[in-house]
């Protein structure tokens, strides 16, 4: 029996009958999943861009034609995507916004539509400036996600707050995207508030290539001369990495975000993820453009992708990858970490079987579909 007292466990007690006020989960019961990197509008073109754009860049300028949404609209978009991860068993989100030509509006929205499903939401609200490492300006619809500088920027996130359920961080949105200066600026500001900071990192090769004609190293390089790397930073993706890469961002015990399923979708090769967590990463897993909202299927990801790339079988053990899907993911964005102990948030998802599961078998043999019954602070949100 798991007794809930005010949103949180208040005790667990073992071979008990069940009270009659009680909800029976029929099935093994975990923490709840952790969504750490999600774009809720890109939602809306799934199925429609899986046949079009040769590479990441033409797939980005597709993507591009559907920034601009209502912010009435884009809470539906987001409702319905926040319902298919509490379906799925996701009870905190890390939502990565970019779309700023509304103001906080569209931030505004998102908020709206967990408050109202109850899911947790961490809306990580992205600094977005520039076109490139060159410098060149942004271009159209690019120009929307930026504020004109970090000082706007910071003064439009000052006006959202951490509310019940609620979490704001920051987010360099790429170092294309943003200047070294602006990059200081932006990780100061997180580290003051205490905010989580965010940011994309050598998804491409080509963001590597320009990184190194430009400022004379490699993303991972810049991001330690500026002073941005830290135990606070998530990076997602962190694909085209080399050893010296791997070697900082272990040593600042950098967490790392693997989004498989868009990966795969988007052709970005495979990082080198056993080497980031023997290195001192923590792993994490994000259902990125939203193609799949399965975050036990980005667990197994991480994993089979590693195997297709080294011929080589049990990379990291199911217990590492549901710790990756939990316990790291809260954590990354901003939450105390998952587990079902007294005192913890009463935050846990039952997976429906008939006898008792494995952490292998919850990986390896279940799906979101699976998942029979969502409890967020202590709230039953889903029970089939």
């Amino acid at each position: 029996m798991i007794e809930v007292r005010q949103g949180r466990i208040h005790r667990i007690v073992e071979s008990v009958g069940a009270e009659p006020d009680s909800i029976e989960l029929k099935g093994w019961t975990i923490p709840g999943l952790a969504n750490v990197h999600s774009h809720a509008f890109q939602r809306g073109i799934r199925g429609v861009v899986e046949s079009e754009g040769e590479d990441f860049w033409a797939w980005r300028n597709v993507m591009y034609r559907n920034t601009y949404v209502d912010p009435d609209r884009y809470r539906e978009q987001c409702r319905a995507v926040f319902r298919e991860m509490l379906d799925a068993g996701i009870t905190t989100v890390g939502e990565f916004h970019y779309l700023h030509d509304q103001g906080n509006a569209l931030g505004r929205a998102a908020i709206k539509a967990a408050k109202e499903l109850g899911i947790r939401l961490t809306l990580i609200d992205a600094c977005y400036l520039r076109g490139g490492l060159d410098g060149r300006p942004l271009e159209g619809r690019q120009q929307s996600f930026s504020d004109g500088d970090v000082e706007r920027w910071m003064k439009r996130v000052d006006d959202l707050r951490d509310v019940t359920g609620i979490r704001i961080a920051a987010a360099i949105h790429s170092v294309r995207a943003v200047d070294p200066p602006s990059m200081r600026a932006v990780a100061a500001y997180a580290r003051r508030r205490r905010m989580p900071l965010h940011i994309h990192l050598a998804e491409q090769q080509a963001e590597v290539d320009e990184c190194r004609a430009a400022e004379g190293c490699t993303p991972t390089e810049l991001l330690a001369r500026e002073g941005i790397l830290g135990s606070d930073l998530t990076a997602v993706h962190a694909i085209h990495v080399d050893d010296h890469d791997i070697e900082l961002l272990g040593a600042h015990k950098v967490s790392i975000c693997a989004c498989t399923t868009t990966e795969r979708d988007l052709g970005d090769r495979i990082g080198p993820l056993r080497a980031l967590a023997n290195a001192g990463c923590p792993l994490t897993v994000g259902s990125d453009s939203n193609a799949v909202i399965d975050v036990l299927e980005e667990a197994r990801g991480l994993e089979l992708d590693q195997r297709r790339a080294t011929g080589r079988r049990v990379i990291h053990k199911p217990e590492e990858l549901l710790r990756a899907a939990t316990v790291d993911g809260m954590r990354a964005l901003g939450w105390e970490p998952a587990g079902l102990m007294p005192g913890m948030l009463a935050d846990f998802v039952t997976i429906g079987s008939q006898e008792p599961l494995s952490a292998a078998q919850a990986i390896f043999g279940a799906a979101g579909c699976d998942v029979t019954n969502v409890v967020v602070g202590g709230k039953t949100l889903m029970s089939k």
